[in-house]
């Protein structure tokens, strides 16, 4: 999914966001955008994601982490522009 309207962003989300669902509900969210990237647990409790497409998909994901599903608690979240690597599929890792 390359091309000049694609952006990419790295996201990490801090709270209760560790076994609460926030992978699988963020991957669900990913693919509905047609999004590509993937999601992870941290070692230190965060989720860390990467958020490949088209600027407003990978915005309406991004203020989508600034809750996640019912039973996280965001506390705070981090976002930093990336360079798109060409990603495919959205991976919960």
């Amino acid at each position: 999914m390359a091309g000049p309207d694609v952006v990419a962003r790295e996201v990490v989300v801090h709270g209760r966001v560790q076994g609460v669902f926030f992978r699988e509900s963020c991957r669900r969210e990913a693919q509905q955008g047609s999004l590509t990237g993937w999601v992870s647990n941290e070692p230190d409790g965060t989720v860390r994601a990467w958020f490949e497409g088209p600027k407003a998909q990978v915005d309406a994901i991004c203020e989508w982490c600034r809750h996640g599903p019912p039973s996280a608690r965001v506390t705070r979240v981090e976002l930093v522009n990336r360079q798109p690597e060409g990603l495919s599929g959205f991976d919960v890792r």
